[in-house]
């Protein structure tokens, strides 16, 4: 759906958006590495730990594998599937978000994981990855047919916690290898 805001006023919704879900990461992030400092776990019990956590992110991607087989189901221009003809726009709204959410599961989840493998004090922080990666999921989906303003903020925070995360796994890889 086209927006009725001009392209820069859309342009600085977005970056405010963006900014405050980087912000939340940071503040997050550094909560967590701090409290996580003083954890004895193994790496297997950290493992099993991120598994679990990581549920959640499994959950959101069934449930936009879910929205789009709910909404061709009960659409007679889409039952046939995406071969079979041009989409209507739920269901290409649904795609939309179904393969962004795909993107972020693929990213997140190995990152997640080598955290909990790699990085002796990751449980606080695995855990509030996971926490945020549903969180912006769930906002994302939300604003995603208003416009892009309104979906920046959950992408942000489905994307800025990873990047964090991958982040902490350069600098924990740097001080090993030293």
């Amino acid at each position: 759906m086209p927006s009725s805001k001009s392209f820069p006023q859309e342009q600085r919704g977005v970056a405010f958006g963006m900014a405050a879900a980087l912000c939340v990461t940071l503040l997050v992030s550094a909560l967590c590495l701090y409290r996580g400092a003083a954890t004895t776990l193994s790496p297997s019990e950290r493992l099993i730990i991120t598994a679990k956590a990581d549920v959640i992110v499994m959950v959101w991607l069934a449930a936009t594998i879910a929205n789009v087989a709910r909404l061709r189901f009960f659409s007679p221009d889409d039952i046939a599937g995406s071969g079979a003809g041009v989409a209507t726009p739920q269901v290409e709204r649904a795609r939309a978000i179904l393969q962004n959410t795909l993107e972020q599961v693929v990213f997140a989840l190995p990152v997640h994981m080598s955290l909990a493998l790699l990085v002796a004090s990751s449980v606080p922080l695995t855990l509030a990855l996971a926490a945020l990666f549903a969180t912006g999921r769930l906002l994302f989906w939300i604003g995603y047919a208003r416009d892009a303003q309104a979906r920046a903020f959950g992408f942000a925070l489905t994307f800025y916690p990873t990047v964090a995360g991958l982040l902490v796994l350069v600098v924990e890889s740097v001080k090993q290898s030293l």
